[in-house]
């Protein structure tokens, strides 16, 4: 065995050879090669490190974050109760201002409870926020099942074209905008175990859970990434790119594409042969 002296830990290599990183002494034609020596060591335990750390890092998705932007969702809600509010009287549960109003004064509750930003949770926040997606679901449910009645038995405003149109859209829309809440509600628990990463089997598979190196170091789904996933349900009458992995999610995907395509293939038949 051949040993050179440094200044620094001595570094045992194959070959019967040992390096370290400083030398104090070394004979005459040996510093190249113990250079190279010294350099492929390092490059190759860099290798090594990085590869540990590949296989031993957490997605920042399963890891506690911050708390999520409220903003988003209450406008989305809004946006919903106005879709409500927009549809004949006909179409939906009487007194019409009744549900709309109760999703108003349970958005105030959520509101006082966490007015921005999602950090406190509480039993009662979380109860009232599954209502009021709920109340809209069932409302909008019931205005979808009174248009296709009101096409299938040609009676009301079923000859009206432009109205069957608007209220098929409005339908639509709320429909994209409450399984949009539903899916942001119960992924792994709701948004408020999402941030302590208390849950960790996901019920949504999102491409950059799949593939991390896709997504920023920090990426974790927020409210539009489901916003997106139901529209694209409701589009494509099936998962995209987002696959459901429990059997809620499944379910939810399901109801909400049997109500966008029942609402859609009757109001645009009724429609086209209205205009004829």
């Amino acid at each position: 065995m051949i040993r050179q002296v440094y200044a620094g830990a001595a570094i045992d290599l194959p070959g019967g050879h040992t390096v370290a990183m400083t030398a104090i002494d070394e004979p005459d034609g040996q510093p190249d090669r113990l250079s190279r020596l010294t350099e492929d060591f390092l490059q190759r335990f860099t290798g090594d490190a990085r590869q540990l750390e590949q296989r031993l890092h957490i997605p920042s998705w399963l890891c506690p974050g911050e708390p999520e932007n409220r903003l988003p969702v209450a406008a989305a809600i809004l946006v919903a109760v106005g879709l409500q509010l927009a549809l004949p009287n006909k179409y939906g549960v009487h007194p019409r201002w009744v549900i709309p109003t109760l999703e108003l004064l349970l958005l105030v509750v959520l509101t006082v409870i966490n007015p921005v930003r999602l950090a406190r949770a509480t039993t009662v926040g979380k109860y009232t926020a599954l209502a009021v997606v709920a109340a809209i679901t069932l409302d909008n449910g019931i205005s979808a099942g009174l248009l296709d009645h009101d096409i299938l038995t040609a009676t009301g405003a079923s000859g009206d074209a432009i109205g069957l149109l608007g209220s098929g859209a409005a339908i639509y829309l709320t429909n994209i905008i409450a399984f949009g809440v539903w899916y942001w509600e119960i992924d792994r628990g709701g948004p408020f175990a999402r941030m302590a990463a208390t849950e960790l089997y996901p019920d949504f598979l999102f491409p950059q859970m799949a593939s991390p190196r896709l997504a920023p170091p920090n990426w974790r789904p927020h409210f539009l990434d489901y916003l997106y996933v139901s529209f694209t349900n409701v589009m494509a009458f099936s998962p995209t790119d987002t696959m459901p992995l429990t059997r809620l999610a499944k379910t939810l995907m399901a109801l909400q594409s049997a109500i966008a395509l029942s609402t859609v293939a009757l109001v645009i038949a009724r429609a086209v042969n209205v205009l004829k």
